[in-house]
């Protein structure tokens, strides 16, 4: 089978297309013929030698994809059919023709959706209904700050949020990108290149105190990407005993000053998460609950309708123009993989 690879940690230009030999179904496992993959910035820091796969991953990149099962191992519990259409979260190896994939992280796939779109659900839509809920313990009436609002997971959370009843509100980087944003359902956003958003979330916090019946300024619960560059702003704008939800450091990992103080200050909660090094017990239970919860959101009618966000699809072999793609941070929603079939 064709897989996406590179031989030494690098940029773009070191990824190819390469012939390797394709996996069985093992015990309680599924082979995946893929139609469909998405990038992850996880891709690119895998890429980059930053971020290794789990011990006994593939070292295929890949944290997602939609297809057809085309195998079934020993074992299964006999829920899933050779020719089933299915998506899947994966600790890697996605980006290739075929993947294996334990029998519990399968999801079907929404009617109404192609392959395209459902390939852009399971890394990032998993990791939004865990950072909301599993680990924000989101409620009505919240407002939630978004990060990176107009990514993979930041159009997710903004959804998830509204279906929650929390008052969603996003940093992004461009007036394209916030637009976007109002239209999937979030209330304000801030532009983090023209203005400071931490002072602009306060503003409107205060201001919202009796549209959205809202106690106190400051946000409830901020779902942060950024990390280091961001973490002043971020207490700044965390109301008293809100959460702050770190899963990423795209802004560095380094942080100077008096954190410990002001997070006190405000009895903040700093609670950290990563999703691909979770143990398989973890996934198959948020799986579980995200596709009984959620998943039947997306083939609803009329504004409860949840629905994944595409950017742009590229061809399996146009892997380097992807990742230099998703490089410029121009992308709104998901970039998609295409595989050859």
């Amino acid at each position: 089978m064709l897989a996406v690879y590179f031989d030494k940690p690098g940029g773009p230009e070191n990824l190819y297309l390469k012939e390797v030999a394709k996996p069985s179904a093992g015990e309680s496992e599924v082979l995946l013929k893929v139609a469909a993959s998405a990038l992850n910035r996880a891709d690119l820091l895998q890429r980059e030698g930053q971020y290794p796969p789990p011990p006994g991953a593939s070292n295929i990149l890949g944290l997602e994809a939609s297809g057809h099962v085309a195998e079934l191992g020993p074992g299964c519990q006999g829920h899933w059919k050779i020719g089933d259409p299915a998506m899947v979260l994966l600790p890697g190896g996605g980006q290739a023709q075929f993947v294996t994939v334990p029998e519990g992280l399968l999801m079907p796939i929404p009617a109404g959706l192609t392959m395209l779109q459902a390939a852009a659900i399971p890394e990032a839509w998993l990791t939004a209904f865990q950072l909301l809920h599993l680990l924000g313990n989101v409620q009505a009436g919240d407002s939630v700050l978004i990060h990176a609002g107009l990514s993979g997971v930041g159009t997710a959370a903004i959804q998830l949020a509204r279906m929650a009843g929390a008052i969603p509100l996003v940093t992004a980087g461009s007036q394209h990108k916030l637009q976007m944003a109002e239209k999937l359902g979030a209330v304000a956003g801030f532009n983090y290149k023209e203005e400071d958003f931490s002072e602009a979330a306060l503003k409107f916090t205060k201001a919202s105190q009796n549209l959205f019946h809202v106690e106190g300024a400051g946000v409830n619960l901020i779902l942060d990407c950024i990390g280091g560059s961001y973490w002043e702003k971020n207490v700044n704008c965390l109301a008293l005993d809100g959460r702050w939800i770190l899963y990423g450091l795209m802004g560095g990992a380094d942080i100077s000053g008096p954190l410990f103080s002001k997070l006190l200050f405000k009895r903040g909660s700093l609670i950290t998460s990563l999703l691909r090094s979770r143990d398989q017990k973890y996934k198959q239970m948020l799986v579980k609950a995200f596709t009984e919860q959620i998943l039947p959101h997306f083939s609803m009618k009329g504004p409860q309708r949840l629905l994944p966000v595409l950017d742009r699809i590229y061809l399996m072999n146009k892997i380097q123009e992807a990742h230099e793609y998703m490089e410029t941070n121009r992308n709104v929603g998901k970039i998609v993989l295409e595989m050859p079939q």
